[in-house]
Formats: C-alpha cells, sequence, structure tokens
C-alpha cells in the first residue's frame, strides 16, 4: 500500500468485501434515521444522523471483511467471550468504543441486534450533546 500526501494508510476496499456489506447495509437501513454514506477513501459506511454507526474497517490491522460497530467498552468484551470467532478488536481499535466483526461469521439476527445497539448508542451521543448545549445556554 502507498501512503501519499498526509493520508492515513487505508484497505483498498475489495468487491467481495463490498457485497459482504450489501447485507449490512440493507439491515441497517430497515431503522429510521440511519444513512448509507460513502467515505472519502470510497469505503461505505452506514450513520444516523450524521454519526457514525458501522462501517468497512480500512486499518491495516483489521482482517479483510470486518465491520465496525459502535459499542460500549463493557459490551465488547461480552460479545468478544461469547463468540471470540465473529468478535475481535485490534490494538489500533482497542481505544475506541467499537467491535471489529467478521462479516463472514455473523448471522442476519445477529447483525440486527449488533446494528440496533450501534445505532441507539449514536442516538443517544446526539441527544447527550444537545443536553449539554442546552445547559451552557441557560
Amino acid at each position: 500500500m502507498r501512503k501519499t500526501g498526509g493520508s492515513k494508510r487505508t484497505r483498498p476496499t475489495s468487491r467481495r468485501t463490498r457485497k459482504a456489506f450489501e447485507l449490512v447495509r440493507r439491515v441497517a437501513l430497515t431503522f429510521p434515521d440511519i444513512e448509507a454514506v460513502t467515505r472519502y477513501d470510497g469505503s461505505p459506511v452506514l450513520k444516523a444522523r450524521g454519526l457514525f454507526v458501522a462501517g468497512l474497517a480500512s486499518h491495516p490491522t483489521a482482517e479483510p471483511e470486518t465491520l465496525v460497530v459502535r459499542c460500549s467498552f463493557e459490551e465488547r468484551e461480552w460479545l468478544q467471550e461469547d463468540a471470540p470467532q465473529t468478535y475481535y478488536v485490534t490494538e489500533y481499535y482497542r481505544k475506541y468504543p467499537v467491535v471489529l466483526v467478521r462479516l463472514s461469521t455473523i448471522g442476519r439476527d445477529a447483525l440486527h441486534d449488533l446494528l440496533a445497539v450501534s445505532r441507539r448508542l449514536a442516538l443517544e451521543k446526539i441527544r447527550g450533546s444537545r443536553r449539554r448545549d442546552a445547559a451552557r445556554v441557560l
């Protein structure tokens, strides 16, 4: 991989990975407030009212065909303990409230539940920032 300018190193998104993401997109778009967008590097991302919900992992430390999903640190530990063949985290992602998901091993129902939680966390973050903004005005 070539590094250009000051940009981050990212893994190119393969056709197979984009196809695997299609199921994620279809499931996510069943929720209100979810939109499918494209990042600067061409990879697909799902957002709720402009905040990250899920996207393809682009950092080189993640395995190919890996989804990054917002979750709490505590839930990430539970997921990894419960299904280590599906959920993992690399050192790069450890500091963020996300979990890495192997798309080849997750079922549709588990994916639906995971995206529902991620969406809820994104919307809670929006509500929390609105409350802080309102408190500053008072």
